[in-house]
């Protein structure tokens, strides 16, 4: 589990994507790919987050493409059918990271405050969502926390974007960031792939810049 987050964290960036239908599911995969960031965080906020996970997976393997916003067990288990290499959670729900660890399947669950980061630390988990990132301290909380809880790494999501995207990157203790400012639902359901990929170009290029 963890050699799979180190391979996430390479990308600096976790797409964080909302999909409404299912045809858009590969020209947006294949937009990513095209900017440079060849994996995504699926939803399951939505009814064809199932069945993107499918075809995105089945159509492009090469793809690191995810289900997020996952509240049940059950929900696990669908997104895992699907396709989806890893599980994140927009809290800590210990029922749905025991279920994935026991499974050998790689979970971000959600965490905010030292009690939930303590529980992740108590299962051996090294890696964590930071959510939502902006409005509970940003960098600052991440710092802080980074502080008593020396091995985890953390993926902060909510609230970031182009402008804020290097400070949360410079944190040594950030693997990767979670973000959908490339990749709203407007542009999708718009079919504006070609300014998809020109947003995930420049994302790309700040992770670069920062980064190395």
């Amino acid at each position: 589990m963890d050699n799979f987050f180190e391979g996430l964290s390479k990308y600096g960036i976790v797409p964080v994507i909302v999909l409404h239908r299912p045809e858009d599911a590969r020209p947006l995969a294949e937009a990513l790919m095209r900017g440079g960031l060849p994996c995504a965080e699926v939803t399951f906020r939505t009814e064809a987050a199932e069945e993107s996970i499918r075809i995105i997976s089945e159509a492009m393997p090469e793809m690191t493409v995810g289900a997020g916003t996952v509240l049940t067990t059950e929900q696990v288990d669908r997104a895992v059918n699907a396709g989806a290499k890893f599980i994140v959670c927009p809290g800590f729900d210990p029922e749905i990271v025991d279920y994935c660890i026991a499974r050998d399947i790689p979970v971000l669950p959600g965490c905010m405050t030292p009690s939930e980061v303590g529980q992740a630390v108590k299962r051996g988990l090294k890696y964590v969502k930071f959510f939502p990132a902006e409005q509970t301290g940003g960098p600052d909380m991440i710092k802080a926390l980074a502080g008593p809880f020396t091995t985890m790494k953390f993926m902060p999501t909510g609230g970031i974007n182009g402008k804020n995207l290097e400070k949360y990157l410079a944190l040594s203790k950030v693997g990767a960031c979670g973000g959908s400012w490339m990749v709203k639902a407007d542009l999708i359901d718009g079919g504006q792939f070609g300014k998809i990929e020109e947003m995930v170009r420049e994302a790309v290029e700040i992770v670069k810049r920062v980064r190395g």
